[in-house]
């Protein structure tokens, strides 16, 4: 079979523009340290990279809402931890006010410090985060949720519960609606001091000692119940806060399993690249030289 010259001399430059193709590639590999540049490098791994990617970046966006859940949570925390020692301190104030042997101005003494502390207590349950919303008003964040009044307190926020996409299957909610902590079950905690200040600064005679008995008595019962109800908010705080944990570990397991899938798909093994680009260097010189010398073979030279 007769082979023509133009065909040589194709043949041959086609062999070494591959081999030149290559060589750039693993360059260029070798200076990014990525097997993958485009998709045309390897369809499948690429895709599988791109499936990963996405994975990755919702697994991430996952983490920032637990860092946005678990504020909100703590925000809470450290707030009703300053309301249950409120509590705590006129539960015991109100024990002492049942002393027979305390006098009218003693009782009403107590009924200053009740009358201070609710006053407190609204400014607690009015209080604000670091975003300046209200922390106990629902989804009516911008309006403060307790106004006072002669009674002790009315509730302006709403019922309503805000969720927090923390993981691919859990929403979790990170607000406490404020009827929900200070007036659970109808057991209004404004209400009870503002009772017991005005029960308290009443003189105590033969005639309403019965009445100021069961009136101790019944406001003991309602502070303690209040309380009951805000050990019980901590504690499903501190459970959600217990789980953001569990969640944050998962997610952090997740993390490097993607980083070490992605390693695998797109890093290069360097020592095979330098091998690889060393063997080619070594294949085109031989092309380059074999090309030459056939090139410029001529029947003349036998003549």
């Amino acid at each position: 079979m007769r082979i023509s010259t133009n065909s040589i001399y194709q043949s041959g430059i086609n062999k070494i523009t591959q081999l030149q193709s290559d060589q750039v590639k693993l360059q260029q590999q070798i200076s990014t340290g990525r097997r993958i540049s485009s998709p045309s490098d390897d369809p499948v791994a690429a895709a599988s990279s791109l499936s990963i990617s996405h994975a990755q970046s919702i697994n991430d966006k996952f983490a920032d809402t637990r860092k946005t859940a678990e504020l909100k949570l703590n925000t809470l925390e450290s707030n009703l931890t300053t309301v249950t020692d409120m509590l705590v301190s006129v539960h015991s104030a109100l024990v002492a006010a049942g002393n027979g042997a305390y006098s009218d101005q003693e009782r009403g003494f107590i009924a200053s410090d009740l009358t201070g502390k609710l006053e407190a207590l609204i400014g607690l349950a009015n209080t604000k985060d670091a975003s300046g919303n209200y922390l106990y008003a629902g989804f009516k964040t911008d309006t403060q949720p307790f106004v006072a009044n002669a009674t002790g307190a009315s509730y302006a926020g709403d019922s309503n519960s805000q969720l927090l996409q923390v993981d691919t299957q859990r929403q979790m909610a990170v607000n406490l609606t404020g009827n929900s902590v200070f007036q659970a079950g109808g057991n209004d905690i404004f209400n009870t001091l503002s009772t017991l200040a005005t029960l308290l600064n009443t003189p105590l005679t033969a005639a309403n000692q019965a009445a100021f008995s069961a009136g101790l008595a019944s406001g003991i019962g309602s502070i303690q119940t209040g309380l009951d109800n805000v050990l019980n908010v901590r504690a499903s705080i501190g459970s959600k806060l217990t789980e953001l944990d569990s969640l944050n570990n998962a997610g952090a397991d997740r993390k490097l399993q993607y980083s070490a899938s992605l390693s695998d798909l797109q890093d290069l093994d360097y020592a095979q690249a330098l091998s690889d680009l060393s063997k080619n260097q070594t294949i085109m010189e031989a092309a380059q030289k074999s090309f030459v010398a056939t090139t410029s073979l001529s029947l003349f030279d036998f003549i």
